[in-house]
């Protein structure tokens, strides 16, 4: 392909505009840059649009046989000036490769215990880096999937695709609203824990998690209501030793899966022995 050298190319001002959510909402697409995460979306087999990168910043060997295996599978591969492509990056000092993915179709009712034995539910999450993280814990741990409830932060915000570190790719992210998803949970047969910076029960003193279920985390200011509270099975706490009170949303679901993990672990251990 020839070069793009203009910023008003009309490819580059439609990537561009994916830089915003409204955009990506209405395109079903979404931004992904840098060698490694590009790398994760071809590794995944993610829905690859096109593939943008630039030889003056491309400095690794690896990014160029990334371009060579995208090409190979079909996908447009679009050089462009260094300069065009800093006008697509949101990083200060870009590597020099970007792609516009497709967002993967998923919604609740596709949603059932038999390929999403448990996972994380979060309550309007603000923070893009703190979904990205859950995500990324989520896929640690061999988890199933994040529900994103009420609204909140883009799942496919620029930040929020960086720290998920690929997991995106791979795990289903579905959207809906609480309502529905209390709804979905009784139908499908889900125990809800949540949990709460004031619940009385220690979350390594409740006696058993069974699956499937949803480990339902409030919003970073709010936490959980009385009434989203009142649709869990339990509500426990992580205890508190020093001064502060809660822990960062992304820190605390973290705590709390590989306490999951640990407990799942140990089931499946016993059930050889």
């Amino acid at each position: 392909m020839e070069i793009i050298t203009s910023r008003s190319n009309p490819r580059i001002k439609r990537a561009r505009a994916l830089r915003q959510r409204r955009q990506r909402e209405i395109e079903g697409a979404f931004l992904v840059e840098g060698i490694h995460h590009v790398g994760a979306a071809i590794e995944a087999e993610a829905e690859i649009e096109i593939l943008y990168y630039a030889p003056d910043l491309l400095n690794s060997a690896y990014a160029g046989k990334l371009v060579a295996e995208a090409a190979g599978r079909g996908v447009p591969c679009q050089p462009v000036a260094a300069e065009v492509f800093r006008s697509l990056a949101d990083k200060e000092h870009p590597q020099g490769i970007l792609a516009v993915v497709r967002k993967p179709e998923a919604s609740l009712p596709g949603i059932a215990p038999e390929d999403f034995s448990w996972g994380v539910a979060l309550v309007a999450p603000q923070d893009p880096g703190n979904v990205g993280a859950v995500l990324r814990t989520i896929d640690a741990v061999g988890a199933d999937g994040l529900l994103l409830l009420d609204g909140g932060v883009d799942s496919y915000h620029p930040t929020a695709v960086r720290a998920s570190m690929g997991a995106i790719f791979r795990l289903p992210v579905v959207e809906a609203a609480f309502a529905d998803f209390v709804r979905w949970a009784g139908e499908r047969g889900y125990h809800i824990y949540g949990t709460s910076a004031h619940a009385s029960l220690d979350y390594r003193g409740f006696a058993e998690y069974q699956r499937p279920l949803v480990l339902l985390l409030g919003s970073e200011q709010e936490g959980l209501t009385h009434e989203q509270a009142a649709a869990c099975e339990a509500v426990v706490a992580l205890p508190m030793r020093g001064r502060v009170t809660s822990l960062n949303l992304a820190v605390a679901a973290g705590v709390l899966l590989y306490e999951l993990f640990d407990r799942f672990d140990l089931e499946r251990h016993s059930i050889w022995k």
